[in-house]
């Protein structure tokens, strides 16, 4: 498998635009959750408080954990809003919402009012769906397999 064949089965989608407001509401949710965890912003507690909490729940080493789990939403969240990578950014970011779900929320019930998993299960269904579907005709991914395509047709 060549590099531009290889590249086109990650980035390829679907075009329609049906998959724009799944990225871009998961995409700021995710950023936003990430903020959290990574700077302290929005009423996080930033990566020294979230370490610790994680620590607290048994994912060790909490600083790392705190880390990965930001980074993920974080960027994950930034690469969402733009459609650019989105197979697999849905993928780390749907195994992050697993992660989730059954370290933290899964033993509170369903419903968020007693931190249930709901919310992440929400997330975990979004990412899914656009792993499987791609980021769609309005996405930066869109716009490389279109030019993938251009080029080989004019070779």
């Amino acid at each position: 498998m060549n590099i531009k064949n290889f590249t086109n089965s990650i980035i390829k989608t679907e075009q329609s635009i049906s998959a724009l407001p799944l990225r871009l509401i998961a995409g700021i949710l995710f950023t936003a959750h990430g903020a959290q965890k990574l700077f302290a912003w929005f009423g996080g507690y930033g990566l020294d408080g979230t370490g610790q909490w994680m620590e607290s729940i048994g994912l060790a080493p909490g600083y790392l954990m705190a880390l990965m789990a930001g980074s993920a939403e974080f960027f994950g969240g930034l690469l969402l809003i733009i459609g650019f990578l989105t197979r697999p950014t849905s993928f780390v970011l749907a195994i992050t919402m697993v992660v989730a779900i059954f370290s933290v929320h899964l033993e509170n019930g369903l419903f968020m009012a007693t931190n249930g998993y709901e919310f992440a299960l929400a997330l975990f269904a979004i990412s899914i769906s656009l792993m499987f579907s791609g980021a769609g005709k309005l996405s930066l991914d869109n716009g490389v397999t279109q030019r993938l395509a251009s080029s080989v047709i004019n070779k």
